[in-house]
């Protein structure tokens, strides 16, 4: 009988992905996995077998366990980092930009896939490779909110850094808290409430030009 899909075969023969098509379909297989049963708990062979591919297959694009994680990492910390910096340059109104950059956090802890699992609640903190992964996520948030405050208020790049890791750490916080309590408080609410809390106080820095 002859299988289509993900799949392997067609006509008899096997299905011959395009290369990005093939890494996209690995990864994706590998997500649930890694999500689902964490890392160290995950088998290469669990992989191959939710892609649908022989274990050679899935050693032709990755050599091991750690880089598909690895690619997995770069993929979700570049994401989220991405969707911050959109926030910052996507108005000119502040208070918009500390909503948006909270939502990035809420939409990523949100999503079905579950990738948030991979960034925040790796079981592989101790790799120094997933370790850079992850710290590079918070020094992205931090440093697109930095620049963004000094050249609206002019502070000085200390203190413009100490204020965005404020927000960053309070909108990572508070979206995993939310998740982990089972979403008690609707999406769009709990969004609005983070962001009057940091905006009350991010807003009592006057802009360049305004006296305090």
């Amino acid at each position: 009988m002859t299988q289509v899909g993900n799949g392997a075969q067609t006509a008899g023969r096997p299905t011959r992905l395009p290369r990005s098509a093939r890494r996209k379909q690995l990864l994706a297989a590998a997500q649930e996995v890694f999500v689902a049963q964490g890392y160290h708990s995950a088998a290469m062979d669990d992989i191959a077998e939710r892609a649908g591919v022989s274990k050679p297959v899935l050693y032709q694009h990755f050599p091991g366990k750690l880089e598909l994680y690895l690619a997995l990492l770069d993929t979700h910390c570049d994401s989220i980092v991405a969707k911050v910096r959109e926030a910052m340059a996507a108005t000119t109104d502040n208070k918009e930009r500390v909503s948006g950059a909270v939502r990035a956090y809420f939409d990523f802890v949100d999503h079905e896939s579950g990738a948030f699992r991979l960034v925040f609640e790796s079981d592989l903190r101790n790799e120094p490779a997933v370790r850079e992964r992850v710290e590079r996520v918070e020094q992205g948030c931090i440093a697109a909110i930095t620049d963004t405050i000094i050249s609206d208020t002019g502070v000085s790049r200390s203190r413009a850094e100490l204020l965005a890791s404020g927000l960053v750490g309070a909108a990572e916080t508070a979206a995993q808290f939310w998740l982990a309590g089972g979403r008690q408080v609707p999406k769009a609410e709990a969004e609005a409430l983070l962001t009057g809390l940091s905006w009350r106080g991010i807003a009592s820095f006057p802009l360049q030009g305004e006296s305090a």
